[in-house]
């Protein structure tokens, strides 16, 4: 059985996903769109399987379109 996750999102803050694994997700936040943007160019320099979220306002995400200089 697997456990259930209690874990709250903050408003305010800016969100990306890792895909680790066949059944593991990694959930990571930032408090700034250039701090996010930058660990998020991290990943992705990694070849990691990674989905921007964007800003979690409550209800749903905002900013959900992510354009990173090449």
């Amino acid at each position: 059985m697997a456990r259930n996750k209690h874990f709250t999102k903050a408003i305010g803050k800016y969100y990306f996903s890792i895909k680790m694994g066949h059944n593991n997700t990694i959930l990571i936040s930032r408090n700034t769109e250039e701090e996010a943007k930058y660990a998020y160019g991290n990943y992705v320099n990694q070849k990691k399987e990674i989905e921007w979220l964007g800003k979690w306002e409550g209800k749903k995400f905002t900013e959900t379109e992510l354009k990173l200089a090449s």
